[in-house]
């Protein structure tokens, strides 16, 4: 199957297994909602919260994800041509390796995400969310509702976006508008616009998830390269997933607010 990687870790040989040879060495779990995962080698992550992360996923999305598993990994190492995993954690290897890997096995499409990349479980569940998420779009689009909704939002320029690509692809969908005289021409990038609503549903099903397995403040979803959607708006965004995928029982959604002073 390739060439055999190995390394120094504390003293021990500390070899790199093919994602395809882990597959074969673990049983993939099936939650109650449908979802397939499965988890190998020193994760830190136990089976009770490991449970309750794949166990966040609206069962209604099972059936677009029924071709997929999920596998829970200490590292995806990122610099190989062959997807190759680490049963443990080194700095040398955690230095290579990325947040996720993809790999095809016959007809299942097999996502192995790193769970000692990241310090805490917000960030995990996160990394989760956010695959499952744009899984689910590549198998069954975006509701209608949904895109309407943040076109909304886009034509009233409400404040910021909900990652670095929606904000981007926003900003390209609506930067031909040209005015002449008295009317207003728009010309609308639609490819753009597309990705727009791609990446905006994706966000929001993921922060929508993420907010059923995790307690979390508004601004633990800030990042520095661009704003932050407004919370009402994000509001909004979420309550509609919320409709379209009720949350398992079990899990609850909740959009508190607080009060300044």
């Amino acid at each position: 199957m390739g060439l055999e990687y190995k390394f120094m870790a504390s003293g021990a040989q500390l070899e790199l297994w093919h994602a395809e040879k882990v597959a074969t060495q673990v049983s993939v779990a099936k939650a109650p909602n449908g979802i397939r995962y499965a988890s190998w080698g020193e994760t830190r992550i136990s089976d009770a919260d490991l449970e309750r992360l794949v166990g966040a996923v609206p069962s209604t999305l099972s059936a677009a994800l029924d071709h997929r598993a999920y596998y829970f990994v200490p590292l995806a190492i990122a610099d190989t041509s062959d997807t190759m995993v680490a049963p443990g954690y080194t700095v040398d290897l955690g230095d290579r390796a990325i947040c996720h890997r993809n790999a095809v096995f016959g007809s299942t499409e097999a996502v192995f995400l790193s769970t000692r990349l990241v310090e805490d479980r917000f960030g995990l569940a996160f990394e989760f969310f956010i695959n499952v998420a744009h899984n689910f779009v590549e198998t069954a689009g975006v509701p209608e509702s949904f895109s309407a909704l943040v076109w909304q939002h886009a034509e009233a320029q409400v404040r910021g976006e909900t990652s670095q690509d929606a904000w981007e692809t926003r900003r390209r969908a609506l930067e031909n508008k040209a005015l002449e005289g008295r009317s207003a021409q728009k010309t609308i990038d639609e490819r753009a616009r597309n990705a727009f609503y791609e990446s905006a549903f994706s966000d929001a099903l993921a922060i929508y998830m993420l907010s059923l397995a995790v307690d979390f403040d508004y601004h633990d979803l800030r990042e520095r390269d661009y704003p932050l959607l407004a919370a009402p708006a994000l509001a909004e965004r979420l309550r509609h997933v919320a409709s379209l995928f009720p949350a398992n029982q079990g899990y609850e959604f909740q959009v508190l607010y607080r009060r300044k002073g």
